[in-house]
């Protein structure tokens, strides 16, 4: 079998590392290359060689893109963070003759997903107004707590893992928050409970479907990323993704999250990428970094094991380095 020569970016952090370790449990060979930003982040004690990247808002990352793909020979690159997949999105030609190096979904898909209120607009704009949560860009605290109650969330346009999400129930809370997020803020009611939240990873066909799917009810950690799950199948879930597939059109790893509210599913996010759950559903046989292998590099259809059920508990652990 061949060795597939691979290169995962942000490999400090949990869907960093969570690929790596996938790729280790896949039925490919493979030299992997890991970057990060940071010259610790553990996950290049997993890799076979590491590279400390360039940031992705340096003018300078993609020629580092590129020169590492060279230098290395990358066969396929996985991205770890969606902050560089907003640079490739908007880097035009100045990756052409490399974007069939990288697992990503087309810049359009990338754009949309990057802004919650994009996101909700373009569900509107698609007849997918069902699964929308009421949201706003604009008007003060008055007018919005009549609109949604209270407490209703404020939360940064383009911020992910539930990161500098802030609920407010006065108007002194209102105008802090406010302020700090400046025209990047947005507000919208809050839908369903913790208890009820949901991560539906699929692996789409660019057409409109996906290759398998895998549900997973989750309960989030104080990093916004997946503390433990539980493997599910809720129909109104699959109903939900089929409808939001079949318009959105995602190609290879892309990441659902939902709230179930009276038994109606509602979009809280869309990650068109590999999401902080990764790891997890590999060992649940969805093992998204060996579809990509799959798909992108043997140019076959992958065909996914996912779980019936299952139960998944993170945990620390040390890494120690003399």
């Amino acid at each position: 079998m061949r060795q597939y020569r691979i290169m995962v970016t942000a490999v400090g952090a949990v869907v960093g590392y969570g690929m790596v370790e996938s790729l280790r449990n896949s039925r490919y060979d493979c030299f992997i290359l890991g970057t990060d930003i940071f010259e610790d982040a553990v996950g290049q004690y997993f890799c076979d060689a590491f590279v400390r990247a360039t940031p992705a808002a340096d003018p300078g990352y993609i020629d580092f893109l590129k020169e590492t793909i060279d230098r290395y020979q990358i066969d396929l690159v996985l991205f770890g963070i969606e902050q560089e997949l907003l640079v490739v999105a908007r880097a035009g030609k100045q990756l052409d003759g490399y974007r069939d190096k990288l697992a990503v979904n087309p810049p359009d898909i990338t754009e949309i997903c990057n802004d919650k209120w994009q996101t909700y607009q373009w569900l509107l704009e698609n007849g997918l107004g069902k699964y929308a949560i009421d949201s706003a860009i604009e008007g003060d605290y008055d007018s919005l707590s009549r609109r949604f109650g209270v407490p209703f969330l404020l939360k940064p346009r383009d911020g992910r893992a539930s990161k500098g999400i802030h609920a407010v129930d006065c108007e002194e809370d209102f105008l802090f928050y406010g302020k700090k997020m400046g025209d990047a803020f947005m507000a919208q009611r809050i839908t369903g409970t913790p208890e009820a939240e949901y991560t539906v990873g699929l692996f789409g066909d660019g057409k409109g479907g996906s290759f398998g799917e895998i549900q997973l009810r989750r309960v989030l950690s104080q990093a916004g990323a997946t503390d433990k799950a539980v493997v599910t199948d809720v129909p109104a879930l699959r109903r939900a993704v089929a409808d939001l597939t079949a318009v959105l059109k995602p190609v290879g790893p892309s990441n659902y999250q939902f709230r179930l509210e009276n038994g109606e599913a509602k979009l809280l996010e869309i990650n068109p990428r590999v999401s902080a759950s990764t790891s997890i559903r590999a060992k649940f046989g969805f093992n998204e970094s060996e579809m990509c292998i799959t798909y992108y590099l043997e140019h076959k259809d992958p065909v996914p094991h996912p779980a019936a059920s299952g139960r998944a508990m993170r945990y620390i652990v040390d890494w120690i380095v003399k």
